[in-house]
Formats: structure tokens, sequence, C-alpha cells
């Protein structure tokens, strides 16, 4: 069976951490986001992925290449436009060739059994399912209603206020009959929850929703993007981290220096060759990307660290997120920020 990673969108609820970074890039414990989507999907039995590229996609290619490293097969679909996500895929038709198909969002983090979702929408002989999750607050998603036997019977996208009518988010995942392409009008923008949806609804097709329990998050959003590490360090999603646990809740690189009198934490990740000096701290849920320095007498919480980025002396970070090679200045005490280097910002880097 064959899937689609949506890759093309802009990210601009994480600026300015996208300045330079598609969202799909944006490193969740080490690894861009997207890459624990294509593992999940490798770990379901999918062999051949579409990935549709737009905002800095040669990133994305650069990275990911052919697949080959993940034991799939990655295409690329180059888009001059954002078509939307449904007219994205309906650019790709030729490439799915097979009964039933699957599009997952490349910005997301999630371990669900797509396995077993596939098998409830043959199961069901539906048209589209739509995989959902319970959400605190629905008006940030597609909201649907569903019957007793799992049909939906109303869908409404990002509702505001009065009218939201159910906590069941439309969590991005799908998995389609191939009928459904039929359906997408060809070269014009064309979303899934604003337009496809409403209208197999109200043509009465066969539209079903699957309730997971398993973990997703969107990660568009910097709390969320904080929460996602937070999940991952805990437990809570089903990832692979790219170290060795060398000790529960401690993960460590390769060529890591820590001064002996250096206090870490858990849980913790530390990248490949970073530098942790005399008392310093690494404390609970932080995250070192590769390359990291934490100058003497620094202290880290609760941040997340991009490749490269260095704290300097006796300063404090707590709840932060610290973009690409990026150094904070010594002696201050720094909460609940995003802190990026200006001018690698605006496109150029030192």
């Amino acid at each position: 069976m064959k899937a689609m990673i949506l890759a093309a969108g802009v990210g601009s609820r994480l600026d300015p951490l996208t300045r330079n970074v598609p969202k799909p890039m944006v490193p969740i414990v080490n690894k861009p986001v997207m890459e624990h989507i294509v593992e999940l999907l490798a770990r379901n039995g999918f062999k051949e992925i579409m990935v549709n590229l737009h905002y800095l996609g040669d990133q994305i290619k650069d990275y990911f290449g052919t697949g080959k490293n993940w034991g799939v097969k990655i295409h690329y679909s180059p888009e001059d436009q954002l078509w939307g996500d449904a007219g994205s895929v309906k650019r790709c038709e030729s490439f799915f060739d097979e009964e039933t198909f699957v599009v997952v969002g490349g910005d997301d983090l999630a371990d669900i059994d797509i396995k077993r979702l596939v098998r409830f929408h043959e199961e069901k002989n539906a048209l589209a399912t739509i995989a959902l999750s319970l959400v605190d607050d629905p008006s940030e998603y597609g909201i649907a209603l569903l019957n007793d036997r799992g049909r939906i019977t109303r869908f409404l996208e990002k509702p505001k206020g009065e009218v939201i009518f159910s906590n069941s988010a439309n969590t991005g995942v799908y998995i389609f009959n191939k009928h459904v392409l039929e359906l997408i009008p060809k070269g014009t923008p064309y979303g899934f929850g604003n337009n496809l949806f409403p209208v197999l609804l109200q043509q009465k097709t066969r539209v079903y929703g699957y309730l997971t329990r398993s973990y997703w998050k969107d990660v568009g959003s910097l709390k969320q993007y904080q929460e996602a590490h937070r999940d991952a360090l805990s437990g809570r999603v089903e990832v692979k981290l790219p170290y060795t646990e060398v000790k529960k809740y401690v993960w460590i690189g390769e060529n890591v220096q820590i001064d002996p009198s250096a206090e870490i934490g858990y849980p913790v990740v530390i990248g490949n060759n970073c530098r942790i000096e005399k008392g310093a701290k690494l404390l609970e849920y932080s995250i070192l990307g590769d390359n990291c320095i934490l100058e003497e007498g620094s202290v880290v919480k609760q941040s997340v660290l991009w490749p490269g980025a260095t704290v300097m002396r006796k300063t404090m970070l707590e709840r932060c997120v610290v973009g690409e090679k990026c150094s904070v200045k010594s002696s201050a005490a720094v909460f609940d920020g995003v802190i990026v280097d200006p001018v690698r910002r605006n496109g150029n880097s030192h």
C-alpha cells in the first residue's frame, strides 16, 4: 500500500523557527518531525511514499533522498504554488494505483496503528476514513460527529464558539479509496476539510471516523512543539531516539564531554559532540542538539537547543527554544522564549 506525506506548508505559527527550516524538518528529539512519520509508515508496512514539496522543499529532499535509509522508496511532487491538501493529492493521482491509500501530515507527531485503521476502513467499505482524536480545544481543528456505527454525520473545519458540536478532532491521518480522487477537481487549490469532506457528506457517501486513543499532536505552535518533546521524553509517544540510553531517561550521543562537576538531570537528551562545562546544569525535559555547548555555570531546564547552539557562562534558560548555531549571551536569565540568530533568520548565515 502507498502513502502520501503532506510537506508543503510554511509553518507560520512556528515563526521565527521556520524562517530557515521547513516545518517538517523542525527537530523533535533531534530528528526532523517528518522522520518520525516516515518511521511510523515503515513500521506499518508501507514501502512507497509520495511527498509534496513547496516551502524550502530542497531541505526535505536533501535529507530524505530516496528513502533507502528508512527501508522505503520516497517520491517527490514539487509544487510551484500551494494547492491545498486535497489538491496536492489530486496532482499525484497516477501514483495511487491501488484500491486504498493513506495520507498523513508531515508535521505531526503520532504513533497511530495505521494497519488497524486500514482494516477498519476496509471493513466499513468506506470511501474515506478520518482518524480522530479527542482534544481540549477543538477550535484549532476540523471536528466530526459520529453515529453509533462510526459513520460521520457532520464535519466542520475550525469551528468557532457556539458551533463547536464535538471534541473529536481531525488528526490529518486519512485512509481513502482511490475513487475519492474522481471528486477532487484538477488544477485548482482544494482542501479536505473545507471542500472535499462537506461534498462527501452532502452526497451521503460512506465517510467514517476512527476514534483513536493513540498519541497524536500537531506541532504547529511553540506550546505544542514543547509539549511534543515532553511527551517523547516521558514515553507518552512511541518514537525512536537517535542515541543510546546510558541510564534510565538519559540519552547521550557520541563524543560528548561532560565535566565531572556538571549536573545532569532526567529525562534529557544530549546530542553528538556536545560539551557541558564545569558547574553547568542540564535539568529535566531538556534536549541538546548535536554540537551544543553549555558553558561554565550555565543552567538549562525544560528547554530545546537546536544543533550548534551555545549557552554562555552563568546564563539560565527555562522553557526556551534556541535556534541553530545561536549563542545566548552570558549572565542572563531567559524564561519562555524563542531565541534565534537574527542574521540567520533573514535567510543568511554567518
